[in-house]
Order: C-alpha cells, then sequence, then structure tokens
C-alpha cells in the first residue's frame, strides 16, 4: 500500500513538471518573424507575395508597402513566392535568443525568354494585293445565322440531323394519342385528304423523294 502511494505521489509531482517543461521548450522555439520584401534591382517594396510555412498550410501575403507578419517555429523553412519573381527559401536558425525575428527579403526577377520570331515581308506589292485579295475569313455569328435560316439548307439540315430527345418524345406522344384518339374505330385515310395531296405534291416538286 505504501508503494502504491509513493507511485501516486511520483506521478502526480512529476507529469506537471514535465508538461510545464514541454510547455516552455514549445515556448521557446516559437518565433515571431515580420519584415519587408523588396525587389532586388531596385529595392521596391512587393505587394501580394505569398510567404508560406513549408509543408504546412500556415501563410501570409504581405501588404502594399511589402510587410508582412507571421508566426513561425525555428528550423521552420519560409519561402517567398511572386509571379514574375523566383521563389526563395529561407530558414529560420535554430539558435535565436529572442522570439523575434527581422528579415528584408530582396526578390530577382525572373526573366523568360521566348522563341524568336522572324517576320519576312511580302516579295513584291503585286503578291502582296494578289494574296490580299484572295484571302478567305471565317464567318461571323451573322453571317453564319443568315445562312442557316436558308430554306433550302434548313430542308438539308431535317433531313440530315437526327431528332434530339425533345423531338423524339413529341413524336411519340403525338402518335400515342393520335392511336388512342381513334380507339374503336377506323382512323381516317389520308388518300382522300386534299391537304395530304398538296403536301405530297410540294414534296415531289421539291425532289424529296429522289434517290440521294
Amino acid at each position: 500500500m505504501n508503494k502504491i502511494l509513493r507511485y501516486i505521489i511520483l506521478l502526480v509531482c512529476f507529469f506537471p513538471l514535465r508538461l510545464l517543461a514541454q510547455f516552455e521548450s514549445m515556448q521557446d522555439s516559437v518565433v515571431q518573424l515580420y519584415g519587408v520584401v523588396m525587389t532586388a534591382d531596385s529595392l521596391r517594396a512587393l505587394p501580394a507575395v505569398s510567404v508560406v510555412v513549408k509543408g504546412t498550410n500556415r501563410g501570409t501575403m504581405t501588404n502594399d508597402d511589402g510587410v508582412f507578419s507571421i508566426v513561425v517555429l525555428k528550423n521552420d523553412q519560409v519561402e517567398f513566392t511572386s509571379v514574375g519573381f523566383k521563389p526563395k527559401l529561407v530558414t529560420i536558425p535554430s539558435k535565436l535568443q529572442s522570439n523575434q525575428y527581422s528579415i528584408i527579403q530582396l526578390l530577382v526577377t525572373d526573366t523568360a525568354y521566348l522563341p524568336a520570331t522572324i517576320l519576312k515581308p511580302r516579295p513584291t506589292r503585286a503578291q502582296f494585293e494578289r494574296d490580299f485579295v484572295n484571302a478567305r475569313f471565317p464567318d461571323d455569328k451573322y453571317e453564319i445565322a443568315r445562312q442557316n435560316n436558308d430554306i433550302a439548307k434548313r430542308r438539308v439540315l431535317m433531313a440530315s440531323l437526327p431528332a434530339d430527345g425533345r423531338e423524339a418524345s413529341n413524336y411519340a406522344l403525338r402518335q400515342s394519342a393520335q392511336k388512342m384518339y381513334y380507339t374503336g374505330q377506323t382512323p381516317p385515310m389520308n388518300i382522300l385528304n386534299p391537304f395530304a395531296w398538296s403536301e405530297f405534291i410540294q414534296a415531289w416538286k421539291r425532289g424529296d423523294f429522289k434517290s440521294k
């Protein structure tokens, strides 16, 4: 029983001390990083530069004057990135005496070289005029709409394009409704319908029954 009491007393005394030591160690490793980001060639402040602790989701951005402030840990790697500049990786020293660390970070312009483009003039004025006159430009939306409204082209499109889902379902519903309408009686024959004959004659004149 005395041994159990001694173990309990040791645990009660040891764990708070250990937790306090871990908290002090963690508190000692926290660093307030602040500074300014500038261009390396003209020392101009860079706004909207991403300042991210590598390997984590913690980060911030510089303000309009290029100033930033972020909480990091010792030995953390902080990456500075901005469009048009080369990224820069900075490591927080592990032997800082204080919990604050200030830097002036310079970013170097990232130059991108595009492949060379050679522009050659026309050999002669006559060839330029000939190519300019014979140039073909794609039709704009108004010209395409005008061509689609042509009667002959609409007939070709109606004959060649398949029916979409709405047209197919409407046709099936109309057929079913007509069948139900004439249930129990003989449907009329279109051979005696003058409108059907008129439509047949117009289709025959258009050449709808010619073999394609």
